[in-house]
């Protein structure tokens, strides 16, 4: 199984202080794997770190055994990395569809002279991006719901849009962020379903950050755990949710 993502040694300092230090993780072809850790230990800095928002100081980032040194967001995004956000990043105002056929924009091969002057190429494209942003929607049960406003869906609906919104950009990895936060557990038990159903009909690597355990163990086939932008340890579910480094860094240490 090939890597769809590796980091070596990866480190970023602000201000002198060292944000991620020698963060290492592999992330293989069809493979969910969890990044987890207490608040503040760096998570959301290593995918920023990631899709280009930060440069960092050391280490490597490689994407299907490409090095992406120097690739910005948008770079970054053409070679194969999506990302979603913790807060929910809509276009309230448009259409559900509208919504996914936007991040089809960059991939659009008519130019602005033929979307200005709506000639034969355009409506063309557009056609086409209509037709697999429908298909995309059909796979989540969200077809029905193409005309609404996405600002009038339900959360757990507008979470499930913004997972679409990434994958209509043909990603090779998805970075899902906090993807449950604000779920109730009926929502989650959905999520956790979209997520496999991502992995196995799309063949996407997954790279999740997720405060909720339960989700995190029951869909992860490994996880790495983040403390003070440093790795504490990787593994298994079962071998994580037994690891006392990790217990230690999530509920303290025990008073002699």
């Amino acid at each position: 199984m090939s890597n769809v993502l590796k980091c070596e040694h990866l480190r970023v300092v602000f201000g002198g202080l060292a944000a991620v230090s020698d963060f290492n993780i592999e992330v293989n072809e069809n493979e969910i794997v969890g990044l987890i850790g207490p608040n503040g230990a760096g998570k959301t800095t290593v995918f920023n770190l990631l899709t280009g928002v930060y440069t960092p100081t050391s280490g490597v980032i490689t994407l299907c055994e490409k090095d992406l040194a120097g690739m910005s967001t948008i770079a970054r995004n053409h070679e194969g990395i999506a990302r979603t956000f913790q807060n929910i990043r809509l276009f309230k105002d448009m259409s559900v569809i509208d919504n996914v056929m936007n991040s089809f924009n960059t991939r659009m091969s008519y130019s602005i002279a033929e979307a200005m002057f709506r000639l034969p190429r355009y409506w063309k494209e557009e056609k086409k991006a209509r037709e697999k942003a429908l298909e995309l929607l059909h796979v989540f049960n969200m077809e029905d719901l193409a005309n609404e406003n996405a600002g009038n869906l339900p959360y757990g609906s507008q979470r499930r849009l913004e997972i679409i919104r990434a994958l209509a950009t043909n990603p090779k990895l998805l970075l899902l962020d906090e993807p449950a936060a604000g779920m109730n557990p009926a929502e989650t038990e959905n999520l956790m379903e979209t997520i496999g159903k991502i992995r196995d009909q799309f063949h996407i690597a997954i790279l999740l950050i997720e405060h909720d355990m339960s989700l995190v163990m029951g869909i992860c086939e490994n996880i790495t755990v983040l403390n003070f932008g440093e790795v504490i340890a990787q593994g298994t579910p079962q071998e994580i949710q037994s690891n006392p480094v990790v217990i230690e860094a999530y509920l303290g240490k025990k008073r002699d």
